[in-house]
């Protein structure tokens, strides 16, 4: 463990039963979500490689039209 999580970990230590609870519903939350978006970007790999050589083909094409942002 680090430094820094141990320094949170004591802060947390501190607070209301309830103030610890929320904090650690927020905590195992957010790693649930990384988690769920870790697989979401693993399983997608194959479409990305399709849509970017997609547009790799396009702009050997000439599809593509380069604009600047007051253009958009």
């Amino acid at each position: 463990m680090t430094m820094l999580l141990d320094k949170a970990i004591a802060a947390i230590q501190q607070l209301p039963p309830e103030e610890q609870d929320a904090i650690a519903t927020l905590i195992l939350e957010e790693l649930a979500d990384d988690q769920k978006w870790d697989a979401a970007f693993a399983q997608s790999q194959d479409a990305l490689t399709i849509l970017a050589a997609k547009a790799r083909a396009d702009i050997r094409g000439g599809k593509i039209k380069h604009i600047g942002i007051d253009e958009l």
